[in-house]
Formats: C-alpha cells, sequence, structure tokens
C-alpha cells in the first residue's frame, strides 16, 4: 500500500505580526498548519515560525526584509496587517502623523504585495488579504487613519483585478473594534467611553482578535478562488446602515 504524499505546508507572510490582530492571525494560521513568516520590528514571546525583524516605517529596511523572505522562502499567501494609529482631529494632526501612518498603512503594504506576486503569478496561485478598517467609511478623529485605510481598498480592489487571471484573490478584512490593547488604553473597562462605543455595536460588545483571524483564514484558504476584490467588516454590525464604498 502506497502511502499518499504529504503537501508542503502553506507559507503565509503576516507584517505586524507581534501584537494584537497580527499575532492572533499568525497564531491562528500555525494551528492550521500554514508556516507563518513573522514581519515586524520585534519577535514576540512564544512565536512559531520564521520571523524576521524590520521597521516598516523604514522603506529601505522593509524592502530588504521583503527580498530576504521572497528569495528564501517564496509566500504564496500574504497578509498585510501592519498599521498604525494616531487618532486626532483635523486641527490636532500634523504632517509627521500623516507620514507616519501612509508610511506603515499604505506604502508598506504596497511593497509586500509588489513583493510577492511575482511568485505567484509564476505559481499560478496567491492569495492577498489586507487589514482594513470600518474607520474608512468615516470616523471622527480617524482622517489620516481613515484615508489610509480607504487607499488600502481602493489598491485592494485595483490589484484583484490586474492578478485575477493569474490565479490570484486580493481581499481586505475591515476590523471594527476588536479587544486589543489599544482599545483597552482608550476605551479602558467601566469607562462612559467603552459604554458608549458597545452601545453602538449591534452585538453589544467589541470583538475579538481571534474573530478576524477566522475571516482572514477563509480568504486565505484554497476554497477562496472565486472571492477577490472584495470588503469584509467584521464588525458587529457597526457598517450595517452606513455608506460602502
Amino acid at each position: 500500500m502506497t502511502s499518499k504524499p504529504v503537501s508542503p505546508a502553506p507559507v503565509t507572510l503576516v507584517t505586524g505580526a507581534s501584537r494584537g490582530i497580527g499575532a492572533a492571525i499568525a497564531a491562528d494560521l500555525t494551528r492550521r498548519g500554514h508556516h507563518v513568516i513573522g514581519l515586524a520590528r520585534k519577535k514576540p514571546d512564544g512565536f512559531e515560525g520564521t520571523f524576521v525583524a524590520a521597521d516598516l516605517a523604514d522603506a529601505k529596511a522593509t524592502g530588504a526584509a521583503l527580498a530576504e523572505i521572497v528569495a528564501t522562502h517564496r509566500p504564496l499567501r500574504l497578509v498585510n496587517n501592519a498599521g498604525l494609529a494616531i487618532n486626532k482631529p483635523l486641527a490636532d494632526a500634523s504632517l509627521d502623523d500623516f507620514e507616519a501612518m501612509m508610511a506603515i498603512n499604505l506604502r508598506a503594504a504596497f511593497q509586500a504585495m509588489q513583493a510577492v506576486v511575482p511568485a505567484m503569478r509564476e505559481a499560478g496561485f496567491g492569495r492577498i488579504v489586507n487589514i482594513g478598517s470600518r474607520a474608512a467609511l468615516g470616523k471622527e478623529g480617524r482622517g489620516i487613519y481613515a484615508a489610509t485605510k480607504g487607499g488600502l481598498l481602493s489598491m485592494t480592489r485595483t490589484i484583484a483585478l490586474e492578478t485575477a487571471r493569474s490565479g490570484i484573490t486580493c481581499n481586505l478584512v475591515g476590523p471594527g473594534p476588536i479587544e486589543t490593547d489599544m482599545i483597552r488604553i482608550g476605551y479602558p473597562d467601566g469607562s462612559p467611553a467603552r459604554a458608549a462605543l458597545t452601545g453602538q455595536v449591534p452585538v453589544g460588545r467589541f470583538g475579538k482578535p481571534e474573530e478576524i483571524a477566522h475571516a482572514v483564514a477563509y480568504f486565505l484558504s484554497d476554497d477562496a478562488g472565486f472571492t477577490t476584490g472584495q470588503a469584509l467588516y467584521v464588525c458587529g454590525g457597526l457598517t450595517v446602515g452606513s455608506v460602502q464604498v
């Protein structure tokens, strides 16, 4: 009796894999049998997979890290999760804030997609998932952040069209308020701000990072080949009734 050949583990690059949603995505994919390549400034404790340290705010360092990853590991799946939020109203925001968020939220994602697509085209298969935000639909104090995430959605849709005939899909997951360290700092337990925000969410709670990870896993799967250029808001119903773009 001949044994069935074992398929190699899917190789998936996850940016911003060191904490929050990125860490949850990396852990979930590892449990699903992926070889996760993490890309962030600092390797977290207990990370399983391969970790490459780089500051995504630095375009040159980002490019060098991506070149190393592509040459060594040839990932056919990418999750652009790294993000930066500096929440200020228009009157208080600075050009430094603008440049910092554009660099992490948009430019680094562009670099990562540009780096991995050639190998995906060669393989005739690829999966790209960009992590956007419900804030792209509009939220006070998030003007620059929303612009970067809105730009990421537009880029997602365009790249989906450019790559579809090569067997590559490109989709976006837009989280609503998710229970991360950032949310806990801004909306502490028992605070009026937390009560006000959860009161706006139809399901009545913040989401869990693992719930974002499960949505990402669908878009990365072999079975998602007919889904591309789409945005899935995992937001507890917060976007219902909002204008969709």
